[in-house]
């Protein structure tokens, strides 16, 4: 193993990805508390953990390419089959080449001062400036820093793409890549910071171990933003709107699960005990949302359906992202079967109530599913797990929840605006009645 130096890009550790169980002891979750323990330490590179981490990193991609894509793709008209395919391809591209730009620098830089710092990150990154097969991106253990690019940066894709589910079979393709140009930049990138990269809701103590608030909030309330601004599908609430291929969603539903592995496990960049069970949870929790979500929806429907069944996986993925490695297996079980009916309560009962068009229910899984774990995160933290958890508190989260929801809320409108008024917003009517794929791409699935 060789010594590694920080990049200035690295300097601001991100607080929500805890020390490991050794030092956790003697820090606090501040993220002054993280920078000065990345600084202590002597940085070497682990063979294992690097490739642990890689490992991760396909998995996560491996989420969005095809998990999500095919997730969705089931559930839409078979003429928007192609679409939304598209739209998860089309969102891996733009948001590849902005974090690379300047994505990176911005949320894991280093600011000017500490005042721009709780903020936003620095500039000193732009195009990965400075970074080198020898900088290293580190708490205790250090990681090759364009790993750990590599591994934030399908992070920062799957977040937008989430968000298509929401506004699913009626938005304009140009619209939706400026706007997910637009939301990577000025909703993403900050809340990452904010919450990982040494930002204000880190430094006090807000705890996301991979994502609650960063990734599922955030999309679930930009998307329900966005489908309240777009308005509902024509004919909805009168036309058979019923998923085309439930096969491929469930194929879809699986891909997320494995990959979900690295996304949860992978948070913890150290292939070690933490990682293990952060994985275990994720599993359990995941079974136990299919638990929570299909004995409401038999007992209402009087039969159970694939789609509740995947859709209660997914809810159960959620709610474990951010408590993944905070808490023991018992409480993960606990988390998925509490998100389980939550969630299908607002993906049937309330979404009904306000006759709002969530396509495909990227707010009341993600949204809804990402709040709920967020907060039982502080309920079920387990100090024996992750020290770092003794200091959670259910204030702590929900403060932390208001803001990303008010930022991602005000910001997704904001940015609505701008493609209103610039590429437009919505597909023709006719065009919408004869599907985005032929539309918008001029093909269709069988050519």
């Amino acid at each position: 193993m060789t010594a590694a130096t920080v990049s200035s890009a690295a300097e601001a550790a991100p607080a929500a990805i805890p020390a490991a169980p050794e030092a956790a002891s003697s820090v606090s979750a501040s993220a002054e508390a993280f920078v000065g323990l990345a600084h202590q330490v002597k940085l070497e590179l682990s063979s294992g953990d690097t490739a642990f981490m890689i490992l991760s990193t396909v998995l996560v991609l491996f989420m969005t390419l095809p998990g999500l894509a095919l997730f969705y793709g089931g559930m839409v008209r078979k003429k928007n089959l192609l679409s939304t395919l598209a739209q998860s391809v089309a969102v891996s591209a733009i948001v590849t080449v902005l974090w690379i730009a300047i994505g990176y620098s911005l949320a894991f830089g280093k600011g000017p001062n500490d005042s721009w710092n709780a903020v936003l990150g620095g500039f000193d990154a732009a195009m990965l400036k400075g970074v080198t097969l020898n900088t290293a991106h580190s708490l205790t253990k250090a990681l090759p820093e364009y790993l750990w690019i590599a591994y934030q940066m399908t992070f920062a894709i799957i977040t937008p793409a989430l968000i298509a589910g929401s506004i699913a079979e009626r938005m304009k393709f140009s619209a939706f890549i400026l706007f997910t140009a637009l939301w990577s930049l000025l909703v993403y990138v900050p809340i990452c910071h904010w919450v990982w990269g040494g930002g204000f809701l880190g430094g006090m103590g807000v705890l996301d171990f991979a994502g609650g608030a960063v990734v599922h909030v955030n999309s679930g309330v930009a998307g329900l933003v966005a489908a309240l601004v777009l308005g509902k599908r024509k004919g909805f609430g009168r036309d058979n709107m019923a998923p085309h291929n439930l096969g491929y969603t469930m194929i879809g539903a699986s891909m997320l699960l494995v990959g979900w592995i690295g996304f949860n496990a992978g948070s913890w960049w150290a292939a070690d005990g933490v990682a293990a069970v952060a994985m275990l949870n994720t599993i359990v929790a995941a079974m136990t949302g299919v638990i929570g979500w299909t004995v409401p929806e038999w007992i209402e429907r009087k039969q159970p359906t694939l789609l509740g069944l995947v859709s209660g996986l997914v809810v159960g993925l959620v709610a474990i992202t951010p408590a993944a490695g905070f808490v023991n297996p018992t409480g993960a079980m606990a988390i998925g079967l509490i998100a389980g009916p939550i969630c299908y309560i607002a993906s049937t009962y309330v979404k009904n109530m306000f006759k709002y068009d969530d396509s495909l229910d990227a707010f009341g899984v993600h949204g809804v599913g990402g709040f709920v774990g967020a907060i039982l995160t502080a309920v079920f933290a387990d100090p024996s797990i992750n020290a770092l958890g003794k200091d959670a508190t259910i204030l702590k989260q929900f403060i932390g929840l208001v803001v990303v929801i008010a930022w991602s809320a005000v910001f997704t409108f904001l940015i609505l605006m701008v493609c209103k008024y610039t590429t437009g917003l919505r597909v023709t009517d006719e065009e919408e009645i004869e599907g985005l794929d032929m539309s918008q791409h001029g093909e269709t699935l069988h050519g």
